[in-house]
This record gives C-alpha cells, sequence and structure tokens, in this order.
C-alpha cells in the first residue's frame, strides 16, 4: 500500500522505520494545514489505548461526524427494530362508499415515506369501497413541534436537501430518503437555444417551476443553478446545459411539507377514483381521539435507515432522529428534548461532557464541538454493545462503488478498498473522518481525524494519507 495521496515533497521524507508519531506528525507539516487546525487522535480497537493524540481533547466542529454520536444515541435509545407509522384515519361513518365525515393522514416522523407508499395507503381505502369524501382533507404532523429548521442552519441552505424542513409529515421523492424534498431532472433541448426540459418527481402542483435555461452548443460547460423563492414554493432553475448532455438531477426543499404531503395524498385520492364533495377544504388538524384508524404504513427498521442515513450522510434523516428521541423519551418530540436525551446517552458512553456541545443532529451547525479523542473513545465504548454490527455496517467503506456499501467513501481510498469504515464530514471550513481500520498486523484501529478551518477545497488527500500510514505502520 502506498502513501499516494499527499503533497509528493512530504510524504518522500517519510522514512519507514520511523515511529507512528514520527510519520503522523510529518503529515502535520503539510503546507496546506498552515493556519488550521487539526484535532487527531489513534487508539487501539482491543484495548481502548491511545497511541497517537495531536490536539486530541481540543473542541472542534464534527461536521457531518455529529451523525456517529446520533446513530449510536439512536440505537441506544430507540433500538434497530424502531420504526415510523403513517396512518389514515376518519372521524365520520362510511355509508354505500361514502365517507361522511373528514379523512386524516396523520404524520409518525417517517423520513423515508414514498408517493408509492401513499398509493398503497389510498388502495387500502379502495378496498374499504371508500369511493367518496364528504368531509375535509386534513394533514396530522402533532407527532413532532412546528419547528421546522434546527437552530443554526444557514438560511442559505434552507432551499436544498441539506437543509430540508422537518416535520412528522413529509415525503421523500427516492430511495436516498431526502425527505422534504422534490427531485428535478434537467434534459437538454434538442437545439442550440432551446428552454431545457424540467421534470418534477414525484410530479405535483404543489410546487412552480421558474425555468430560466439554456441548450448550449455541445462544447461549452454544464452551469446550473438551483433556488426556491424564500416563503414559497416557486423554484429557480437557470443555468446552461449543452446539446446531448446527459440529464442532470438535483434536489430542491419544499416550503410547508406537511402540506405538500396533504397535496400528493389528495391527487393520488383522485387518481384512484375516489372523489371529494365540491365544499372540500384541505387544512392542517389533529386527528380526534374518537377517529377510526382505516389503513397504516411502517416504515423500514432503524437498523435498515441507518444505511442512507450514514452512507448517504442524508442531514433530514439525523434531525428526524433527534426529535423521535425526544418523542420516544419525554413526549416531545422538539430538538431541545432529542438533544438532551443524546447528550445523556453519551455520557453514559462514556464520553466527557465538558469536551462536547451538541445543536443538531446531522452536523450542519458550525457550534457543535466535539473532541477527536472524544470521538475515539466512544467508537471504542460502543463495540461492546449488541447494536454494534448495525452501527459499524452503516458506515461508508473505502473504495467500494456500490451507492449503499462505499457510500461517501466509495471514490475515496482505493488503495485500501475494504478495509476502512468510517464517516465523512464536510461544511465549509471543516473536513472530517472518524472510524476503523485494520493494519497490516491484523490489528484493528479506531481513529478520528478532525480538520477545521482550513481554505483549501478539500483535505481528503491529507487524511487519506493519514489513514494510509495507520494501515501500513507496524506497531510492533
Amino acid at each position: 500500500m502506498e502513501l499516494i495521496h499527499a503533497s509528493e515533497s512530504i510524504t518522500s521524507e517519510i522514512n519507514p522505520s520511523w515511529s507512528l508519531e514520527e510519520k503522523l506528525n510529518k503529515i502535520l507539516e503539510d503546507e496546506r494545514l498552515q493556519g488550521s487546525i487539526t484535532g487527531i487522535s489513534v487508539r487501539k480497537a482491543d484495548t481502548g489505548e491511545e497511541i497517537y493524540s495531536h490536539h486530541g481533547n481540543t473542541r472542534l466542529h464534527p461536521a457531518s461526524n455529529m451523525k456517529i454520536l446520533t446513530a449510536s444515541t439512536a440505537l441506544e435509545v430507540l433500538g434497530p427494530d424502531h420504526k415510523f407509522k403513517t396512518r389514515i384515519y376518519s372521524d365520520g361513518e362510511l355509508v354505500g362508499g361514502v365517507l361522511k365525515g373528514n379523512l386524516y393522514i396523520q404524520g409518525g416522523g417517517d423520513p423515508t415515506l414514498l408517493k408509492e407508499d401513499i398509493d398503497e395507503l389510498v388502495n387500502h381505502l379502495k378496498k374499504l369501497e371508500v369511493r367518496k369524501v364528504e368531509g375535509d382533507l386534513v394533514a396530522d404532523d402533532t407527532w413532532y413541534d412546528n419547528i421546522r429548521l434546527s437552530q443554526d442552519l444557514n438560511w442559505s441552505d434552507e432551499p436544498f436537501h441539506t437543509g430540508a424542513q422537518i416535520s412528522a409529515l413529509t415525503l421523500s421523492p427516492d430511495k436516498d430518503y431526502d425527505a422534504g424534498t422534490v427531485m428535478l431532472e434537467i434534459i437538454p433541448g434538442k437545439r442550440q437555444g432551446d428552454v431545457a426540459q424540467v421534470n418534477v418527481i414525484p410530479e405535483t402542483d404543489y410546487v412552480k417551476i421558474l425555468n430560466q435555461t439554456r441548450t448550449v452548443h455541445k462544447d461549452e460547460k454544464k452551469q446550473l443553478t438551483i433556488d426556491r423563492v424564500h416563503g414559497e414554493n416557486t423554484i429557480i432553475v437557470e443555468g446552461d446545459i449543452p446539446i446531448g448532455a446527459s440529464k442532470e438531477k438535483t434536489w430542491a426543499a419544499v416550503w410547508d411539507p406537511t402540506s405538500y404531503v396533504l397535496n400528493i395524498f389528495a391527487s393520488s385520492l383522485i387518481s384512484n377514483g375516489i372523489s371529494f364533495s365540491s365544499e372540500l377544504e384541505q387544512r392542517l388538524d389533529a386527528v380526534p381521539k374518537d377517529a377510526t384508524l382505516l389503513a397504516e404504513n411502517q416504515s423500514m427498521p432503524l437498523k435498515e435507515l441507518l444505511l442512507p442515513f450514514m452512507k448517504l450522510s442524508n442531514n433530514t434523516i439525523g434531525e428526524v432522529l433527534v426529535k423521535e428521541m425526544g418523542k420516544a423519551v419525554h413526549g416531545e418530540g422538539s430538538w431541545e428534548k432529542g438533544l438532551a436525551v443524546m447528550e445523556e446517552s453519551i455520557i453514559n458512553l462514556g464520553m466527557d461532557p465538558n469536551l462536547f456541545l451538541l445543536r443538531d443532529g446531522s452536523g450542519m451547525s458550525h457550534k457543535n464541538f466535539v473532541s477527536s479523542s472524544e470521538l475515539t473513545k466512544l467508537l471504542y465504548e460502543i463495540q461492546q454493545k449488541d447494536w454494534f454490527t448495525v452501527f459499524e455496517n452503516s458506515l461508508p467503506v473505502a473504495g467500494e462503488s456500490e451507492k449503499l456499501v462505499g457510500g461517501t467513501l466509495r471514490s475515496r481510498m482505493d488503495n485500501l478498498k475494504g478495509n476502512v469504515r468510517a464517516k465523512t464530514g464536510s461544511i465549509t471550513g471543516v473536513q472530517t473522518l472518524s472510524g476503523y481500520v485494520t493494519n497490516i498486523n491484523g490489528e484493528k484501529l479506531i481513529f478520528s481525524i478532525l480538520n477545521n478551518n482550513y481554505i483549501e477545497d478539500s483535505m481528503s488527500a491529507i487524511q487519506d494519507t493519514m489513514v494510509t500510514i495507520l494501515a501500513t505502520h507496524n506497531l510492533n
């Protein structure tokens, strides 16, 4: 295994006979790290002994390494088999195919709900011989509170899937499960100067597309931007796409995901032949206590949900899990209660409360803090948990091209293919990597590398070199 990633001037000076400390310290001399701070901790997985530390107790921003804490506490608090439920209720009677009352769709936080799941719920209503609804169509998202965005989310992230609004009733466009978004397919026109075709998935009139695209010569560069008008569901698509280019796929967050689901629900009812009275109103309200349950959809269990969450670094799932933990323990689906549950749980898992600060479940906040030494301590302690295999399997695997295997590491560390399982993280000025690697002696190591306050485009090359050193170094 070669040290192929770091700058040649640094790696060429590394003597194979040096100690692990000497090798890693040499990489820290890389000029790309000047003016930044890097926290590193390395432990033996079998004993927990910390064999290397550089600013190991310095509190740093973890970016999506925060998801390590969220996944661990969710497995501990909710359990690997935890599922989310979406239910259909009515407060009226079914008489001759006419539902004489209101029809409710109630969310239970499921971030994996798809249009096909709503269609299946509607199909169940058809099996009950519901042909017409004479009451209102009502959405209930009261399983969680009505705070839609985490406390430190940047306003500029709000139109995108990375900053989608959190609701107990939400919808994903595909099996990446970016809940609260629609997917956009942008296809170039047939002639230069044509407006590109923009498809919305799932098809809905809840969003309006303002198409300002242009098809350009095949040799020109693809340059497309997506935005959404604040407080509205007008999505602006603009820029250039070359003739013959492959279709561009991207996501846009919707404003008010609860009403969006209600819109999709209404469309599904109509397309399946269930009609409404002319005075139908679509509104938001809680399901009455005496309402009758008509249909239910259950999500995949948490142990399966962790794959898209961790492999693809899915922010929405992270925030849903925080609120779900608050609901499970304190009866309140809020960030405040959920983060309190997380804090108590990770302290019980051995972390020092003086060395971390929790502000969200995804790592988007620039106010989250944790030290690299505390991260490796947590990764050591959880090895004793009966759910650890589920957690370890959820981590991205270096060099594995399959999306739900390699995840965010599928294009990194091909020289260590299959050997590294680690969570990536990236926000402006922050890049992190923490997980497990096996060295040439067959000894499993735990590592955490937290790069903060850098101005380079990426720290991946430096991080990959450090992990390669761990994999190739003989500790004996």
